[in-house]
């Protein structure tokens, strides 16, 4: 279990991804300052926290005080103040102006500012609505210092930093309360990683990583995710005991279900109370929701945990709802059924879906899936053509050329990084980061803007615990994505019942026991629902 030095995947990557955009246009390496001021500096009080929050950001980095502050807090440089009255100001920061706050008193202290024009300083630092506010302070600021016997040296470097800030500036009290939520959630997480998965996805949509990361980081955490269940879960995510651990197992609410809304689910738990619904049949009857919201729960495989039935054999059964007949009719309808074989319906098996089908589906209507990841169907085909996993990208040696291939997750392209796009990549074995630079951008743009699926050749570039790939050549494989309906692990899936709607319940012996009369298949090959889409976070 991490400690709170040890940040998560999710809070390393966000301070990464916030800051390689700046790092970029400096023509360093990408993610390297970040990982520097967010791992580097070790947290040991609150404040530690607060400095934390804002050394890690655009206008700390362009203002070059990210490396000042990590070689003077680690003994490596000492902070010098030309006059006690700068000292009483920047002592907590080490000399180095991180807030806002720290601005407005160092020009009232150092170059005379008086309360209102050190206000109208803030202000340009506190708005992204428009930059260079701050240089209109220039002469004023190096004139005033000079006057106070600063350096002219010192008065450049001071300005310098404060004109780093540009639309990007902190202010101390924001810090201190991000650096709280920050403290809280990484308690959380380290404790109680079940209870922030599901916080976290009950709070959706929010942030930068969608539901199928969070799922896939609290898993790899060793967090039990169970699926969607119409006897089981809720609309939002809950917590199921795990005998004989303190621990608790995380079910998938119905919030999750594509095209579902809150109205029918809150109809279904009611109805369901402390009575589970034993059939599709029993469920539409108790709960009243119409058939199209059954239809959307079968298609999340929603009927498989607690009723044991496919997703075909869901859709099969939701099919056949109807009404029950007025009872004046009823025995003559049974007495037609004996004397007339031909209405007798027979017995029927529906072909299942592959594995890799049944992937597609989970994707389509639930946006993840807790089967085997997608690239997992393909990893055969890729190693023939000798691309290695994200993983091993990612733990290769510094300098090497290799292949690789992954779902693209995450689109970025600040608007300051100067044309260059950060991409997030996944395959069954973990993510990657890639670099592309701008004249390769521009020459693949319909591929890095449109692939779902990406093969990249490119060069590992690794300093410290940052890793990325910067991209040299891309290619588009989300024509791969559609194999995947066909494509099925070693084992094959058991074939299901299609005749749980006929009889109300799965209770009865197996019909398979007995050949069938008829086999028949409801899979059309030339639906959409064949192609696997996964949705990436585009941030421009």
């Amino acid at each position: 279990m991490r400690t709170l030095g040890q940040p998560s995947v999710v809070e390393t990557k966000m301070r990464c991804e916030l800051s390689s955009a700046i790092d970029a246009v400096q023509g360093g390496d990408p993610r390297a300052v970040a990982r520097q001021g967010f791992m580097g500096l070790k947290p040991r009080t609150f404040y530690d926290l607060v400095i934390q929050v804002a050394i890690v950001r655009p206008g700390p980095i362009q203002g070059d005080m990210v490396h000042p502050y990590l070689r003077r807090r680690e003994g490596n440089e000492e902070a010098v103040y030309p006059t006690p009255e700068l000292e009483a100001v920047l002592s907590k920061t080490l000399g180095v102006p991180l807030f806002q706050e720290s601005a407005m008193r160092v020009a009232m202290v150092c170059a005379g500012f008086s309360a209102g024009e050190a206000d109208q300083l803030r202000k340009s630092m506190a708005t992204f609505k428009f930059t260079g506010g701050v240089s209109k302070f220039k002469d004023k600021l190096i004139a005033g210092m000079l006057k106070n016997g600063y350096t002219e040296e010192f008065a450049s470097q001071t300005f310098g930093q404060l004109e780093g800030f540009g639309s990007y500036g902190f202010p101390e009290s924001h810090a201190a309360s991000f650096a709280l939520i920050a403290y809280a959630s990484s308690y959380v997480k380290c404790h109680f990683p079940d209870v922030f998965c599901a916080a976290l996805i009950n709070s959706q949509p929010m942030g930068f990583y969608s539901v199928a990361q969070i799922v896939r980081d609290a898993r790899e955490h060793g967090i039990e995710v169970r699926p969607i269940c119409v006897n089981r879960s809720r609309w939002d995510c809950t917590l199921e005991p795990i005998p004989g651990s303190y621990r608790h197992a995380v079910r998938l609410g119905m919030r999750l279900v594509d095209g579902l809304g809150n109205a029918d689910v809150a109809r279904i738990v009611a109805a369901r109370g402390d009575q589970a619904f034993d059939s599709i049949d029993d469920m539409w009857r108790r709960s009243g929701v119409p058939a199209a919201s059954l239809v959307e729960l079968a298609e999340a495989d929603a009927f498989l945990p607690s009723l044991k039935l496919e997703r075909r054999d869901a859709l099969w059964a939701i099919k056949a709802l109807r009404d029950e007949p007025l009872p004046l009719f009823a025995a003559a309808a049974e007495r037609e059924t004996r004397t007339v074989p031909e209405q007798q319906e027979p017995e029927v098996e529906l072909r299942q879906m592959t594995a890799g089908h049944n992937v597609v589906e989970d994707y389509s209507h639930t946006g993840l899936t807790l089967r085997d990841h997608p690239m997992a169907f393909l990893r055969r085909d890729l190693k023939k053509r000798h691309m290695v996993t994200c993983a091993e990208a990612m733990s290769a040696r510094d300098g090497r050329w290799l292949w690789t291939a992954g779902l693209v997750l995450v689109r970025q392209r600040p608007g300051s990084a100067k044309g260059v796009m950060f991409l997030t990549i996944e395959d069954e074995s973990g993510i990657a980061n890639v670099v592309v630079w701008p004249k390769l951008f521009e020459k693949s743009r319909r591929i890095v803007l449109g692939a779902s699926l990406m093969g990249i050749n490119g060069r590992i570039q690794r300093e410290g615990d940052v890793v990325h790939l910067v991209a040299q050549q891309l290619f588009d494989f989300t024509a791969e994505l559609s194999s995947l309906a066909d494509r099925d692990t070693e084992f094959k899936l058991p074939a299901g019942r299609g005749d749980e709607f006929a009889h109300g319940g799965t209770v009865r012996p197996d019909s398979r026991e007995a050949a069938p009369i008829k086999t028949r298949d409801i899979f059309v090959p030339d639906l959409h629902i064949d192609s696997l889409k996964v949705k990436s976070r585009n941030f421009h």
